[in-house]
């Protein structure tokens, strides 16, 4: 069949299945590639990249991070587990036809552009161990963030059980083990409560600090109680910080350090359970690993504890595997990109998802998915708005921090301020849908 008419999209997980969608809005033809037998993503746990475990939840509320065209069932938790996750993208896919579109159980092994000419791609793919090359208009890559484990190198040799986040699965991993777990990130602290309940001890080794925000405020979701009034980051950093003093306290009194940044520098641990057992004496925490010989595992203060497993709660790296790391203009530790998703000098390639900011929600993605796709249909008929944000990706251009100074990590090299980028997200979709500039 031909297809040199079509786009090619990477991925159904969340941000592949919100981008199929406008694209069909759009009435854009295109192709979809998914590795897994099914759509969801990472939420889907059987899916062969997924680095869900049995006890992850949502750590914004259902309301914060739905579509806005729809909802979660009633009946679906306020903090959503990752099953209940997976059959919502799947009802998402079934609302909007979606599967029809996409070819399962396949892998993107490459994709090749045709020329210097910046139209068109070879996209080669393998299915049940076939390959199959194909002619494409353009590529859309969204085949998410967190499938790549970031695995730290750490002094010395441990003796015992090593794994990262990723191979983590559920808590009878840890049965009657000395546990560390290595970072204390959302997942990190999650994890670490489960070895509480299931290893013989649990200690937390962190290199920085970190807010900690409740997941209930006056019995409400905390991520529902910014209300309508939208304060400047000076204003509204000193009152959530007092806010969290009231509702949180002062974590260093259970051993955690005092962070190093501002709130909001970083991205916060929603998750009130580790500061209860940390409170109550089941959850050490520990400073920087210094060194490793046999099970002992010596830190950066003098002191020493045995563990019969450690696990790196470390992060992800971005990885995109098919397509070589020029094409993408990469800087640092991630492509560098128009409002995260356009490349500059080309219109036939284009990143899904590779955004983060509190609070953006899937809503937020779909709103960079619905821009992406009304460009394309733009340039297609064009609209003088299609022309002016061509010109604009063409030049030089920021990340869209608000002026915000993120930490310098390789998981904060994508993060925008949410208010920054939805205003320019929704600036664009609003002169793209009049077609005038």
């Amino acid at each position: 069949m031909d297809t040199s008419g079509k786009f090619a999209l990477i991925g159904a997980g969340p941000m592949g299945l919100a981008m199929a969608k406008v694209l069909k809005e759009q009435g854009i033809a295109f192709d979809g590639f998914e590795l897994h037998s099914d759509v969801g993503g990472l939420w889907d746990i059987e899916a062969p990249h997924s680095t869900m475990y049995e006890s992850a939840h949502l750590i914004s509320s259902k309301t914060m991070t739905e579509f806005a065209d729809f909802p979660m069932k009633e009946d679906v938790a306020e903090y959503p587990s990752h099953r209940e996750m997976a059959q919502y993208f799947r009802d998402f896919a079934d609302q909007f036809d979606l599967r029809s579109h996409y070819h399962f159980n396949t892998e993107v092994v490459q994709a090749v552009p045709l020329g210097n000419s910046g139209h068109g791609w070879r996209v080669v793919t393998r299915q049940n161990g076939v390959q199959t090359e194909a002619e494409y208009a353009g590529v859309l890559i969204a085949n998410g963030t967190l499938s790549e484990p970031n695995m730290p190198r750490f002094p010395g040799q441990f003796d015992g059980e090593m794994i990262h986040a990723s191979q983590y699965r559920h808590p009878e991993q840890f049965s009657g083990k000395r546990v560390l777990i290595v970072g204390a990130g959302n997942s990190g602290c999650d994890i670490a409560v489960d070895a509480v309940h299931h290893g013989a001890s649990c200690d937390i080794s962190m290199r920085r600090g970190y807010y900690f925000v409740p997941k209930y405020v006056f019995g409400k979701p905390a991520d529902t109680m910014g209300g309508a009034i939208k304060l400047p980051m000076w204003l509204k950093r000193p009152i959530d910080s007092l806010i969290l003093k009231w509702f949180v306290g002062d974590p260093q009194k259970y051993g955690f350090p005092k962070p190093d940044y501002k709130l909001y520098e970083s991205h916060p641990v929603v998750n009130s359970l580790v500061l209860y057992h940390a409170g109550h004496g089941d959850i050490s925490i520990r400073g920087d690993i210094a060194d490793m010989a046999g099970t002992t595992v010596t830190f950066k203060d003098g002191t020493a504890a045995n563990y019969d497993m450690i696990l790196a709660a470390t992060g992800y790296k971005l990885h995109y595997p098919f397509i070589e790391k020029t094409l993408l203009n990469w800087r640092g530790d991630a492509p560098h990109l128009y409002l995260n998703a356009f490349h500059p000098a080309r219109d036939d390639l284009f990143v899904l998802g590779m955004v983060e900011a509190t609070g953006l929600g899937w809503q937020g993605r779909h709103e960079q998915a619905e821009m992406v796709a009304r460009y394309i249909a733009g340039l297609r008929d064009g609209s003088k708005a299609a022309k002016k944000l061509q010109a604009e990706k063409s030049a030089s251009f920021d990340r869209a921090t608000g002026g915000m100074d993120y930490l310098d990590l390789p998981r904060m090299a994508y993060y925008v301020d949410k208010a920054t980028y939805r205003g320019a997200v929704t600036g664009w979709i609003k002169s793209l849908q009049s077609g005038q500039g």
